[in-house]
């Protein structure tokens, strides 16, 4: 069984028996998991690297999230995630920076995404600033043809009204009324589990860059 066939299994068996108990007696098998997970990112950051400066030097302990949940205010009192998830940015997954996501989860709800998650409000007006000045730098980025059959249209939360100081008659009306800014693929196991898949990953984010770029511009 490939590496990442072993884990995806291990994340469903996880699911099946989500207790402090199970998790205990599949100590060395997580370990085993969280290793190959990190050895991924690690591939990864050195190939976005190539075309991303802003994660040069980074390391998959900064980028990587722990697997137990936050439960102190959740209704949800499940212990631990489900999927193993990394964020790689200037900053690692603290980063309230534009960057990239890997997300793995069996049962085809594994994803790669890009750009900026409920950034701060000080750095949504930048970028927000920087759709009204260049807002055709951005159409240009996804709203290509090749773009949209990949990505779609941007995620992300959205405000109903216009943004304070902008007009609902704004040519990037659409575009300021986001919250988030994001290109997401959704990922298949068998994708994930092809022997072809860091590369897939990469080159994957190396088309989600140019939107990337934009918002980090935007933001220094």
């Amino acid at each position: 069984m490939s590496q990442l066939k072993t884990m995806l299994k291990f994340l469903c068996d996880l699911k099946g028996n989500n207790s402090k108990e199970w998790m205990q007696e599949q100590k060395p098998r997580y370990l085993e998991q969280k290793q190959s997970f990190h050895d991924l990112v690690q591939v990864v950051i050195d190939g976005i690297s190539t075309f991303d400066s802003q994660v040069v030097g980074l390391e998959p302990k900064d980028c990587v999230f722990r697997i137990n949940r936050d439960i102190r205010f959740s209704k949800d009192k499940t212990l631990y995630k489900t999927h193993f998830g990394a964020y790689m940015a200037n900053g690692g997954r603290k980063s309230m920076l534009p960057g990239y996501y890997l997300h793995l989860e069996p049962s085809g709800k594994s994803i790669l995404a890009a750009g900026l998650y409920r950034p701060p409000s000080k750095l949504l007006s930048k970028v927000r600033q920087e759709i009204d000045y260049n807002g055709k730098e951005l159409t240009a980025i996804v709203e290509k043809k090749s773009w949209q059959k990949q990505f779609g249209s941007l995620r992300g939360e959205r405000l109903i009204k216009a943004p304070k100081g902008y007009s609902l008659d704004h040519q990037y009306i659409s575009y300021l009324q986001l919250k988030s800014y994001l290109a997401v693929l959704p990922l298949d196991d068998s994708v994930v589990t092809s022997s072809e898949f860091s590369k897939r990953v990469v080159r994957e984010y190396g088309k989600m860059h140019p939107l990337v770029d934009f918002l980090s511009t935007a933001i220094s």
